[in-house]
Parts: structure tokens; C-alpha cells; sequence
């Protein structure tokens, strides 16, 4: 016989009621709204990313440097996540935590760090200048938006190696070492094998973070424009509210469809 209490049919929809409320106001009702608004200036509006030259420019840029950044995040954050997980010293945990500090940071304070950085008063545009050369400035451009980004995503990739590479089993590494295998032979068959769920997901979550990544590049890219800039002055500048849904849909469209791909070839667990 079964005890407890069992919520009836009735209950249970009046649980669910204020979730199926604010999911329908603050997410359905603005998604749907945003996929309509492009068909009141013409069926072509949807495709504006595509046929008007200064959004593709302004598309590719965004996807080379997410590409980019998301390339070096990986390589990086692998070779020191995998260190700190490997070595064992004083002060590891100290490092680890200064080194995923910037987590905690809004993409505007990591722009304001990269232009004391590189920008027109900047540590780099101020020594150069002392030693008898121009003032050198590289925060309002490609080079700044890199290396911000870069500055962004590495925390998240170190700590998501460090955890991985703790996690593995120790046994694979020292039975492929016993049968006389080289380091690099063991990195090849054993640590990118057992690491590549975790490169596709940490990949992934760097790309769509790069994507749409706005704090960092309102306060940087005054030379070099991305997507979300782009969509930014549509609905603010120019009150084209059709043309940035379009865009907006583009960009989500992208990113969604890479986080798609990485979960359905890493595996649920990588997520």
C-alpha cells in the first residue's frame, strides 16, 4: 500500500501556472516578436546579413575573431589547466583562483583594463612615448577586442581543464608510459582523447560567448565593428527595430546552431 501525499492534476497546474506566465511574457512573447518584426519591412529583411555588404563585413569580422579567440583560449587554457592539474606546489590554489579572478569581471571593467592597457593613455602608448618613439595604441582595434576577449574566456577555460584533467583516470597515463610510450605520445592517445569532450564543450561556450560578447566591444571597437555593435546602432542609432531582429536572428541563429553541434557530438556529459 502506498503512503504519501500525491498532488492531484489540478494542484499541479496551479504550481505550474506562474512559471507557464513569466516563461510566455519574458520569453515567448518577446522571442515570437522578434521573429515577426523582419516581415513588416519585406521577406528580404531576414536575409540582410547576407545581401547588404556592411552587416556581412560586419558578420565575418565577428566570426573570425570569435574563431580566433576561441583557438587560442583552448590551446592556452588547456596547457595551463593541465599544468595546475599535473603539478602539485605552494600557492597552487592562490594561483588558480588569481588566474579565474576575472570571471567575476563585466565585459566593460575588461575594456577599461585593456584601454589603461593599450589605449591613448595607456602603460604601452606612455613607455613607448618615453623612449623616444610614437605613442603606440592597439586597445580601440582588432588587437584590443583579441586580447579582451582573450582576457574573458581564458579564466573559463582554465578552470574547466583543471577540472577535467583531474578528473581522468591516472591508470591510462601510467600503463601507456609502461609500454614505453613517449609524452607526446601519451598527450596524443591519451590526454586528447579523454580531453575532447571537454574541448568541444569549452569551445562552444567560448565561441557563443564571443559572439555576442557587448560590454567588451561597445568600449573597444570604435575601429573594428562586430555584430552586436552593429545591432546595437540599428535599434538605438537608427530605431531600424526590423533590421536589428534580423540580425539579432542571424547571430542567435549561429550560435545556437554551434552549441547545437558540440552537445550532440561532446555528449550531454560535457555540459
Amino acid at each position: 500500500m502506498r503512503s504519501g501525499f500525491a498532488p492531484s492534476r489540478t494542484l499541479l497546474l496551479a504550481c505550474a501556472a506562474p512559471a507557464a506566465a513569466f516563461f510566455a511574457a519574458f520569453w515567448l512573447l518577446p522571442v515570437a516578436q522578434l521573429l515577426a518584426l523582419p516581415a513588416g519591412k519585406g521577406w528580404a529583411t531576414y536575409f540582410a546579413v547576407l545581401t547588404h555588404g556592411r552587416y556581412l563585413q560586419s558578420l565575418l569580422q565577428t566570426l573570425g575573431l570569435s574563431v580566433a579567440v576561441t583557438l587560442a583560449t583552448l590551446v592556452l587554457g588547456a596547457l595551463v589547466g593541465i599544468t595546475l592539474a599535473r603539478q602539485r606546489f605552494r600557492g597552487r590554489r592562490l594561483l588558480l583562483s588569481l588566474l579565474t579572478l576575472p570571471l567575476s569581471f563585466p565585459g566593460v571593467i575588461i575594456g577599461f583594463f585593456m584601454i589603461l592597457l593599450g589605449g591613448r593613455q595607456g602603460v604601452v602608448a606612455d613607455l613607448s612615448s618615453r623612449l623616444g618613439g610614437d605613442r603606440i595604441t592597439f586597445a580601440y582595434g582588432l588587437t584590443g577586442l583579441f586580447l579582451a576577449y582573450l582576457y574573458f574566456s581564458l579564466p573559463r577555460a582554465v578552470a574547466t581543464y583543471t577540472a577535467a584533467a583531474e578528473a581522468m583516470d591516472a591508470q591510462l597515463e601510467e600503463a601507456a608510459r609502461s609500454l614505453g610510450a613517449s609524452r607526446w605520445r601519451v598527450a596524443r592517445d591519451v590526454w586528447m582523447p579523454e580531453l575532447a569532450p571537454t574541448t568541444l564543450a569549452c569551445g562552444a561556450i567560448v565561441f557563443a560567448t564571443a559572439m555576442g560578447a557587448f560590454g567588451t566591444a561597445f568600449t573597444l571597437a570604435s575601429k573594428f565593428e562586430v555584430l552586436p555593435i552593429t545591432i546595437y546602432n540599428e535599434f538605438t542609432n537608427y530605431a531600424n527595430f526590423a533590421l536589428a531582429a534580423s540580425l539579432s536572428i542571424a547571430l542567435g541563429l549561429i550560435t545556437w546552431l554551434v552549441l547545437w553541434v558540440s552537445r550532440r557530438v561532446a555528449g550531454k556529459e560535457a555540459f
